[in-house]
């Protein structure tokens, strides 16, 4: 288990991130058509795993907005948005914010993605949603970043995500 706040208060989560140089673990997401995706739909590109709560929040959307920028310029990169929002919200949003760089896909279903990569809360007034995650993928889906932020309303180390790319 991990701690983590919200504007200071404690609250948990379910585990602990995959590690560096471990596999990621896979995953069945619903993405916008409705259609399943699983980790092997990305095989043989890096990917960034941009995980929130949900996009409905300011520092949720900045971290969408931020990643949409740099992926347009990232070779072999796939950047998914994850978050327990049901896919019609996370595709209006991008939608209305004409965001096309990013593949949104939802834990709304069960929570499993969660649950394996150890981020839901346990408790407090987000509990089930996610927390603030980013994990960078090689093209073997080994991990070789792993960033659960600290404090739920601050925004992700961008650079320090991107650079573990190269």
């Amino acid at each position: 288990m991990a701690t983590v706040t919200l504007k200071g208060n404690p609250i948990k989560t379910s585990g602990e991130l995959p590690s560096v140089g471990n596999k990621a673990p896979n995953f069945s997401l619903t993405a916008g058509d409705l259609s399943t995706k699983s980790l092997s739909d990305f095989a043989g590109s890096k990917v960034i795993l941009n995980i929130f709560p949900s996009i409905d929040t300011g520092t949720c959307a900045a971290s969408v907005r931020a990643f949409n920028k740099e992926a347009g310029n990232l070779e072999n990169t796939k950047v998914l948005c994850i978050s327990r929002d049901l896919p019609f919200a996370q595709g209006r949003f991008c939608g209305a914010e004409g965001l096309d760089n990013v593949i949104n896909l939802s834990d709304y279903k069960d929570g499993s993605f969660g649950k394996a990569y150890g981020l839901n809360f346990i408790n407090g007034p987000l509990e089930a949603l996610h927390s603030r995650c980013v994990i960078v993928l090689n093209e073997n889906n080994e991990v070789l970043y792993a960033e659960q932020v600290p404090e739920i309303v601050d925004e992700p180390n961008y650079k320090v995500a991107l650079d573990a790319l190269s």
